[in-house]
């Protein structure tokens, strides 16, 4: 059954007398211009600001300043550093709020997206269609007239990855959605160094990379603990079409790439003695992680004996404390 048919049965098979389901909301028929209207000045402002998720963001960021640091080899201008953080979230902002509005029908029977704006009836589709892409222009346009114009397209670049390629393409047809789908959360890196240089080098690219081997390991732990939700609405994540242990195995694959990959920022003479020693600390307990949760899985382990969100939780742990390492590296020197 298509998702559509999916939303139409969970509608008509409404109990006579029952409160309006979550998937008539999310389609816009409650969602309109005229019933939104009507709330708090506050809780909409509110419900906007949540298009954007800006916890998602935040971890953006965290990829992009410590590479300026990196490409200036000290402080960069804090002009600069503050509006590429503003086009970077005018960015991320505009493309999950686009996201929300092609995902709205699926959001509405997730159980971890039910409160999200759109599906709550908080914000219309129309309205969350219009601020997408208002984002998403004034987003460019920031980049490139106080900026420079290679971030503005690497940043317009990423945003339509995340909307056309891993939302609308890859996300609902294939289980390496996340894989490929993640290169727009990998480009911040891109956007950070040109930011300063106005140009490409290798170390930008090799943190490109750490941050695409990190995505899936990052992801696919999540995605084992509810992967009941994305079974309901027929998204093919991994962990959905395969069992623990082969999620697990790609887990620690993955893993060994990413931390490999982190490590060549130094032979090539971008960074030194204190980046080197975070990385292997904080990459050796990643794999210590990984291959926890991997021999958990080889002995059946499920549900809570499984402990899948240790390695969720330590990624975005692991990703902070390498970048911040990127950035105080150079004074260190």
């Amino acid at each position: 059954m298509s998702l559509s048919g999916v939303c139409v049965t969970a509608v008509e098979s409404r109990p006579a007398g029952g409160g309006t389901s979550r998937a008539v909301r999310a389609t816009g028929e409650l969602g309109t211009s005229q019933g939104t209207n009507k709330r708090p000045l506050g809780a909409r402002v509110k419900a906007f600001v949540a298009l954007t998720k800006p916890r998602i963001i935040e971890l953006l960021l965290i990829t992009t300043v410590p590479v300026m640091f990196l490409a200036e080899q000290g402080v960069p201008d804090l002009r600069l550093v503050l509006l590429t953080c503003l086009g970077g979230y005018l960015s991320a902002g505009g493309a999950n709020a686009l996201n929300m509005y092609i995902d709205r029908d699926i959001d509405a029977l997730m159980e971890r997206t039910a409160q999200r704006p759109l599906v709550t009836g908080m914000v219309s589709p129309r309205e969350c269609l219009a601020f997408g892409i208002t984002l998403a222009v004034v987003s460019t346009l920031l980049f490139g007239l106080t900026v420079n114009w290679l971030s503005a397209w690497l940043s317009l670049g990423a945003l339509l990855f995340y909307v056309v390629v891993y939302t609308m393409i890859l996300k609902r047809r294939t289980s390496q959605n996340i894989v490929w789908g993640g290169i727009a959360g990998c480009l911040p890196v891109l956007i950070g160094w040109s930011a300063v240089t106005n140009s490409m080098s290798w170390a930008p690219v090799i943190l490109f990379l750490v941050m695409f081997f990190w995505t899936p390991p990052h992801y696919w732990p999540l995605s084992m603990k509810v992967k009941d939700d994305y079974a309901r609405v027929g998204v093919p994540m991994l962990p959905v079409i395969a069992s623990n242990r082969v999620v697990a195995r790609q887990i620690v694959l993955y893993s060994w790439a990413m931390v490999i990959v982190s490590l060549l920022l130094t032979p090539l003479g971008y960074t030194g003695w204190f980046y080197t020693s975070v990385a292997l600390v904080t990459g050796g307990f990643w794999l210590w992680e990984a291959h926890g949760l991997q021999s958990r899985a080889k002995g059946g382990a499920v549900g809570a004996k499984l402990k899948e969100m240790r390695l969720f939780h330590w990624s975005i742990t692991y990703v902070s404390l390498l970048f911040v390492a990127v950035a105080v590296d150079p004074f260190l020197r």
